[in-house]
C-alpha cells in the first residue's frame, strides 16, 4: 500500500517536549525510531486515545503499539519505567488485534499513580523504525496539547 502523508494526534493532554529529554536512553537516542514524548497534565485519572486509525498490534497496560495500515507502525509509551507498577494504576479499555480509529480510547491511566511510585510520567509517541527525515513535528516542544490535537505529521 501506498504510504502518504500521515497525521498523529497527541495520544494525551499535556506539554510537548523533545523525546531528547526522556529519562531513558533508548527513547532519548531514538533507537526505536523519531517521535515527541508529552509530560502529562497532572491527575488521577486520564484517557489515552489512538493518535490515528489503525489496529493495536500490542497492548500493555503501560504501553501500545499501533499498526496503520500502510504497515508502519506507532508506539505509544506511558511512563518511564512503568513496566514495573505491573499494570498498576493503568486500565486497558482494548486488547491486541482490536482495530480502533482515531480518538477511541485505548488506556486510561493515572499520571499521579506513576509518580507517586517514583517512575517519570514522560510519555515517548515514537514512528518505529522510522526515518526522522519523514517526520515534522507540528507540535513544537514547550506547546500544550489536548488529546486528539495534531502532533506529527509522518511522510
Amino acid at each position: 500500500m501506498a504510504r502518504g502523508p500521515l497525521e498523529v494526534a497527541a495520544p494525551l493532554a499535556g506539554t510537548v517536549v523533545s523525546l531528547a529529554d526522556v529519562p531513558d536512553e533508548v527513547f532519548a537516542a531514538a533507537m526505536v525510531g523519531p517521535g515527541v514524548a508529552i509530560i502529562p497534565d497532572a491527575g488521577q485519572e486520564q484517557s489515552v486515545v489512538a493518535p490515528a486509525d489503525g489496529v493495536v498490534a500490542t497492548s500493555f497496560p503501560h504501553a501500545f503499539a499501533l499498526e496503520l495500515a500502510d504497515g508502519r507502525t506507532l508506539l505509544v509509551h506511558l511512563g518511564v519505567g512503568t513496566v514495573g507498577m505491573r499494570g498498576s494504576g493503568f486500565e486497558k479499555e482494548v486488547e491486541a488485534g482490536a482495530a480502533v480509529s482515531a480518538g477511541d480510547v485505548i488506556v486510561t491511566w493515572s499520571p499521579d499513580a506513576v509518580t507517586e511510585a517514583g517512575y517519570a510520567a514522560i510519555c515517548p509517541v515514537v514512528a518505529l523504525q522510522g526515518d526522522a527525515t519523514a517526520l515534522e513535528i507540528l507540535a513544537e516542544p514547550g506547546t500544550k496539547v489536548a488529546a486528539g490535537d495534531p502532533l506529527l505529521r509522518w511522510s
